[in-house]
């Protein structure tokens, strides 16, 4: 039996491989950790983190459609991660632990019900699979890290307690002028924000809660930064890799979403070649929330020793994601990107510039789609057609 059709129940510990005896560093989304005298503490931080995999028997998909993602929704999975990731450092922070068993804030219920399976959360997979139609993607269909990227960026829109600003940086370039616009509205509309078209129709549990001080979101939306590139042709390029390593050192990563042909991953860090990930291959029951609220969340925590594979291994076709909680943040991120720029030790992955170079067209307006020659070698999940952004090679 494949991985994917796996249950909950059938994963026991001793499948897998304990984390590695090494006293090279381990990176896990921008903390460093010492593998030899904390490895509870590397597993708590792991565990922490959601994990959102292939469910069964949820709402129908749009009434009629699928209800399970197993074989098809593991990039869908791994959007959500890379979100659910934000989200928590967005309420709760990066410092914060789940252990189980213990009552949980109201902050990171309802984070955890803007995920569940049913067609008015947010971010469940009704909501990504149907919006995703409007990408191109009809619904059971795979995505790539693109698509996954530019839905995740329209549904935030409808988030008022997050009131995050989700930007997919196209071509390769991240501009900040472009980035303060979003992030600091008023500098072009006077301070007036006004609120995406039904927004506040769903995530019914969340109504009432976006509490938050007005000064709180005056000065700075929250940044969630995601940057699709392709980092080779079929393999990745090894002048990469190092840059690549560095990018889970930030302060402010939110990981990699990616993976390896016919398998969505979502990377949280690194220890020597290998990456350390959270792996969505397991179809688990959907889940119901209590008639308090509550929703029992051990299976969105993955309490075994996480994944790794050797870092060659990856498809080249990825997207970083990072989150800067205030201007400060997102400035001491630039200034940290521009220093990694001038090391030696790795090719850019992508460029910073301060304002739109004259060059740059909207992607709506051109189709950046590379024009492959030798399509069967490139025959691989990550499918060609959904990423529009430039190929890049030594």
């Amino acid at each position: 039996m494949d991985a994917a059709t796996l249950t909950y129940d059938t994963l026991r510990f001793g499948e897998f491989e304990d984390f590695p005896e090494t006293s090279e560093p381990v990176w896990i989304l921008g903390k460093e950790f010492n593998a030899l005298t904390e490895k509870e503490e590397i597993l708590s931080d792991v565990t922490s983190r959601l994990w959102f995999t292939y469910r069964k028997n949820f709402q129908p998909i749009g009434g009629t459609g699928p209800t399970s993602d197993t074989g098809w929704g593991c990039m869908l999975r791994c959007g959500q991660m890379i979100l659910g990731e934000a989200l928590v450092c967005r309420h709760l922070g990066r410092d914060w632990r789940w252990v189980r068993g213990q009552k949980q804030k109201e902050e990171y219920i309802s984070i955890l019900n803007a995920f569940i399976d049913k067609k008015d959360s947010y971010y469940s997979i009704h909501q990504i699979a149907q919006m995703g139609v409007g990408e191109g993607k009809s619904i059971g269909q795979w995505y790539g890290p693109n698509t996954v990227a530019q839905v995740l960026k329209k549904l935030a829109m409808f988030d008022s307690w997050s009131r995050l600003v989700v930007h997919v940086a196209m071509d390769n370039t991240v501009v900040i002028e472009e980035i303060k616009r979003l992030c600091m509205p008023w500098l072009d509309f006077g301070g007036a924000c006004a609120e995406p078209e039904g927004a506040g129709e769903l995530n019914g549990c969340l109504e009432g809660a976006c509490a938050l001080a007005e000064e709180e979101t005056a000065l700075w939306k929250p940044l969630v930064l995601l940057i699709p590139l392709r980092l080779g042709l079929s393999d990745i390029n090894e002048a990469y890799i190092e840059t690549l390593k560095q990018c889970f050192m930030l302060p402010q990563s939110l990981g990699v979403i990616g993976g390896k042909p016919n398998s969505a991953h979502y990377f949280i860090g690194y220890v020597g070649e290998e990456l350390i990930y959270l792996d969505p291959h397991t179809t688990q029951p959907a889940v119901e929330p209590y008639e308090d609220g509550q929703v029992p969340d051990e299976t969105y925590h993955c309490q075994h020793p996480p994944c790794r594979m050797h870092i060659c291994e990856l498809d080249p076709s990825i997207a970083a994601g990072f989150f800067c909680k205030t201007e400060d943040e997102f400035d001491d991120w630039c200034m940290r990107i521009r220093r990694l720029s001038c090391n030696r030790g790795g090719l850019p992955m992508f460029e910073l510039v301060d304002s739109q170079p004259s060059h740059m067209v909207s992607v709506d307006v051109l189709n950046l789609t590379p024009d492959f020659s030798d399509s069967d070698r490139l025959e691989r999940f990550f499918d060609s057609e959904d990423e529009e952004f430039e190929i890049l090679s030594l």
